[in-house]
């Protein structure tokens, strides 16, 4: 990603997807999702009462786009650093997105988890942190860093604006365990990342049914336009 002509005025939010999942989900609906999302949070439609709470003045909202992201540890240890320290690249927030089961729940994590992946990855490879802690000490990358971390993000006030914008039909819900996987990795790993450089948590994981039919994908990708736009606005209102 070369470097973007941003108005310092502009919000930039920055979305992952995750690739395929092994022989059972060569369509993984998180990248699916966010690579149909606009560039710019376009102009709303939503209920009054939504509309009425909207701050007035906000700035363009620029989305970017990265993936599909595999589901790999080494690559998104590799990756998560790049999103957040790109001269180049103004990133205000950052979303990542992942499926979760089959279930019709859509699910914003509040936290993540540092220890315990115990699942091979889509390469048959594992995590493997225990060994590299004992080895590398306090040189190892999370050495120092509390066993879960919390978005700085007001996720309670942005689930309520969130779910005012979103039909009434659909499970929409705050989750506290982000699965232990891939998942919650990408989600401590950028959480770990800004800690670390003591820096505001503006991130959140976002876990989307499995279902990657065009149904769901657009319903996905829309609640995750609504979501970065409850984000945007709580954030103004600070």
């Amino acid at each position: 990603m070369g470097s973007l002509d941003i108005p310092k005025d502009e919000l930039t939010v920055l979305v992952t997807g995750f690739g395929p999942f092994k022989e059972q989900y060569p369509v993984n609906p998180a990248w699916e999702i966010t690579a149909l999302l606009p560039d710019y949070i376009p102009a709303e439609r939503v209920k009054d009462a939504a509309a009425r709470q909207a701050p007035a003045n906000l700035p363009a909202v620029r989305i970017l786009k990265r993936g599909p992201v595999r589901v790999n540890y080494g690559t998104v240890r590799g990756l998560v650093p790049t999103l957040w320290d790109n001269p180049e690249q103004k990133v205000d927030y950052v979303v990542h997105v992942g499926m979760a089961g089959p279930q019709q729940v859509y699910s914003v994590e509040r936290r993540g988890h540092r220890d315990g992946y115990d699942k091979q990855d889509v390469d048959g490879q594992l995590l493997g942190d225990e060994q590299r802690h004992r080895r590398e000490g306090d040189q190892w990358i999370w050495h120092g860093v509390p066993e879960e971390l919390l978005t700085d993000l007001d996720l309670d006030k942005i689930y309520k604006r969130w779910v005012e914008r979103s039909p009434d039909d659909l499970r929409l819900q705050i989750s506290e365990d982000a699965g232990h996987y891939l998942c919650d990795f990408i989600y401590f790993s950028s959480l770990a990342h800004l800690y670390k450089q003591q820096r505001p948590r503006k991130v959140v994981f976002f876990h989307v049914p499995l279902h990657p039919d065009q149904e769901s994908i657009d319903r996905g990708r829309e609640l995750v336009l609504q979501l970065i736009r409850s984000i945007v606005e709580i954030g103004a209102e600070k």
